[in-house]
């Protein structure tokens, strides 16, 4: 009946346990009670605990026919004094069968020296008829708990005596049995403040469980930064009167500052009474909807780090009980939010690190336009490993990327990122979808166990119309032709990235001009409402409405394409994930509108295997380029392809081809049947060779080398007069 974690507020470190003497398992009920129950009551012993300071806390239930008090919940205590406690004759003389006697609040010296206490505190479950257990807090000193602490206290009681005594809860009710309900109601705010984890949540959670048993409808958070008091939740006021508050130097308004000061919680009953003690806020005072306040100091770790702040339409006054009770939720709100902020600043520190290591920016390609679409999952407590990219090769051709790193942490972003850069710098190697595979996975393995990635690596071809790829668990790439058919290859994928064992599969794709690559993750197709082939059945029925309504096709220069695909990916993300912010898993998207190369941007030639291929090359690079309009090139490229042609000569072998490739660049492409590879020398002074391919680097903008089945490609790059477009960020990242 243990949580398997320490509660929000914390605890004394010592790990939750089943009670002694009871054969509980995971998933077990403990005395009858459900689920919740055991859940609550293991919140209950945390939240004693921390309310006193005390070394830990117990929950009992009295065995009334036995004449035994058995525990069944505790905290922060070792092994050996849960057994201790275990099972205690209710007539014995220590906190907890005094309390159930005397039906009330009972401290004694003594404790369990074991636990390093020094007493006990101890107070009774109410039930139906009579006390149905108690709640016991082993306290570091002999003090008896102040007001605040026994509000709090009983509030925990009375919540863990209606679990024991059948788990049905009292309704409200008004009149004399108001202080009940709102005792009640701080048991349920206990319970949801120990499932909140976002400030968001803290306020949300005192909104629903102390405003209404008071009768108030204002809140406000405001946390303390830096000497000033930063709004940061709040409820019942409209936002140009919070703006008046937000960002206000803590020595400005001063009943926070009076409050924050001594530490010690303000009540204001009228608006002529906040005017009277703290003249300087007559004009704030004017300016509120709000007529009766309380101001409560929120305490964390020995400080003051902000203030709640209850507020009612109307002027009222506060009975003593009701002013223990507030009094009680600002320490326990305080600790919460305290918590929450820490989890907030780490989340956005997370998820800024998850967005610095995607793509800022998606190029825009001679071969390929394309958005893409990042949504961290609304519901859920960590960042994610999905990923995407869009790699410009050699001679147009573009590598597509996406993937997912399983789970959710941020060990898996940043394993996500390490994934990303090896992609990348293994695509600059050119290496095949397969061959990259077997590095990643090799990359993947090395990271331990618990680490595994699904991914889809795609290399478009626009000369060769082709798309290969390869799959690693990984749902596999979606084609939209421009005649709206959608096509989507059945293909096994391997299994995932450190999970696989090499080879990979290798697929290819003959795609027509003016196609789309729809990439995605598991979490935009698969919800708890449908599986992954459901998901993917769904996203290629509404593709081709889609595409049509956006006229990805019919775009009439590359802005307007850009923009179609942006539209595209905004209709794709509203009708799979509809209500995103239920959503548990992180999802990535990529459309990618590839073009081909026209026929008449290309021109080859086959050259013989001896000295004339130089001459020949020479002359084949003189016609087409003075044919393309590219006669200042001229020399520049007769003098790359003769060194690269010389090169095979000397050092490779046949067969031998030379391929001119126009579009924003002119590349020049030689080809050979030799897998050597071709290296930079330094040659000295005195050699008389070895500086063919440092001209060639010092001649071109760029040059590498691309390896087939049946020999090599060395290539190199020639800016062109023609004006790069401008990349742009893909919209709705985050």
């Amino acid at each position: 009946m243990r949580a398997e974690k320490a509660g929000p507020l914390g605890g004394s470190g010592q790990a939750d346990r089943p009670p002694i003497g009871l054969p509980v398992e995971p998933g077990d009920e403990v005395w009858g009670q459900g689920a919740r129950d055991t859940e609550t009551l293991a919140l209950v012993v945390r939240q004693a605990a921390t309310c006193m300071g005390g070394a830990g806390a117990m929950v009992h239930r009295h065995d009334r026919a036995a004449g035994m008090l058995r525990l069944v919940a505790a905290s922060g205590l070792p092994r050996s004094i849960e057994e201790e406690w275990a099972n205690l004759p209710d007539e014995q003389d220590i906190a907890p069968g005094r309390a159930l006697r005397r039906g009330g609040f009972v401290c004694a010296a003594g404790g369990s020296p074991g636990a390093g206490s020094a007493a006990g505190v101890a107070i009774p479950l109410p039930g139906a008829d009579e006390p149905v257990g108690v709640l016991t807090v082993l306290t570091t000193g002999s003090g008896e708990p102040d007001e605040v602490q026994r509000s709090l206290l009983r509030a925990l009681a009375g919540w863990a005596g209606a679990r024991l005594d059948g788990g049905d809860v009292p309704s409200p009710v008004d009149g004399p049995a108001a202080g009940a309900e709102r005792s009640v109601r701080m048991g349920e705010l206990t319970t949801a403040l120990a499932e909140a984890v976002t400030s968001h949540d803290v306020v949300k959670a005192v909104a629903t469980f102390v405003l209404p048993p008071f009768e108030a409808d204002g809140l406000v958070f405001q946390m303390l930064e830096s000497g000033r008091l930063n709004v940061v939740g709040t409820a019942g006021y409209p936002p140009e009167f919070l703006t008046q508050l937000d960002r206000t130097p803590l020595a400005a308004y001063a009943p926070i500052h009076d409050v924050m000061r001594t530490r010690t919680t303000r009540f204001v009953e009228s608006k002529a009474e906040l005017a009277r003690r703290y003249p300087t806020l007559r004009h704030l005072a004017e300016a509120s909807p709000k007529a009766a306040w309380a101001f409560l100091p929120m305490i964390a770790s020995g400080r003051s780090i902000g203030m709640c702040v209850v507020s009612f339409s109307e002027p009222r006054s506060f009975s003593d009980e009701e002013r223990a009770l507030l009094t009680a939720l600002s320490g326990l709100v305080g600790q919460s939010l305290e918590r929450a902020r820490l989890y907030d600043v780490e989340h956005a520190r997370a998820r800024e690190l998850q967005r610095g290591l995607l793509p800022k920016v998606l190029p825009r390609l001679p071969a390929a336009r394309a958005a893409a679409r990042y949504l961290p999952a609304g519901r859920g407590e960590e960042v994610g490993g999905d990923w995407y990219d869009l790699i410009p090769l050699s001679a147009d051709r573009v590598a597509m990327v996406i993937g997912d790193v399983m789970g959710h942490g941020i060990a898996e972003a940043a394993t996500m990122g390490r994934l990303r850069t090896a992609v990348r710098t293994l695509a600059d190697l050119e290496m095949p979808p397969d061959e990259l595979f077997s590095r990643l996975n090799e990359l993947v393995s090395d990271l331990g166990l618990d680490f595994y990635a699904t991914c889809l690596y795609a290399v478009f071809d626009p000369v060769a119309r082709t798309c290969t790829y390869s799959l690693a668990g990984h749902p596999p790439p979606i084609v939209v032709h421009p005649d709206g058919t959608v096509h989507s290859p059945e293909v096994a994928p391997d299994p995932p990235l450190g999970a696989a064992k090499p080879p990979f599969e290798i697929h290819q794709l003959h795609l027509p001009d003016e196609s789309l690559l729809v990439l995605c993750t598991d979490g935009l197709v698969e919800s708890a409402a449908r599986d992954t082939d459901q998901g993917l059945a769904q996203l290629r029925q509404m593709l081709p409405l889609a595409t049509a309504e956006t006229t990805c096709f019919a775009a009439a220069d590359e802005d307007a394409d850009v923009r179609c695909l942006e539209a595209l990916c905004d209709t794709v993300v509203s009708a799979l994930l509809p209500d995103h912010e239920l959503t548990t898993d992180d999802a990535g998207l990529l459309i990618v509108h590839t073009r081909c190369t026209a026929a008449c941007d290309v021109a080859s030639l086959d050259l013989p295997d001896d000295p004339r291929a130089a001459g020949e090359a020479r002359q084949f690079i003189r016609e087409r380029l003075d044919a393309w309009g590219l006669g200042d090139l001229v020399l520049t490229t007769e003098l790359l392809a003769s060194e690269l042609v010389g090169n095979v000569v000397r050092h490779a072998k046949g067969p031998i081809r030379l391929r001119l490739l126009r579009s924003r660049s002119l590349t020049c492409e030689v080809y050979d049947g030799s897998l050597t590879t071709p290296r930079i020398r330094h040659a000295s002074h005195t050699d008389e060779g070895g500086r063919g391919l440092q001209l060639v680097a010092a001649m071109s903008r760029r040059w590498g080398a691309r390896y087939l089945h049946d020999g090599k490609c060395i290539w190199t790059e020639q800016d062109l007069e023609l004006a790069q477009a401008p990349e742009v960020p893909p919209a709705g990242i985050g």
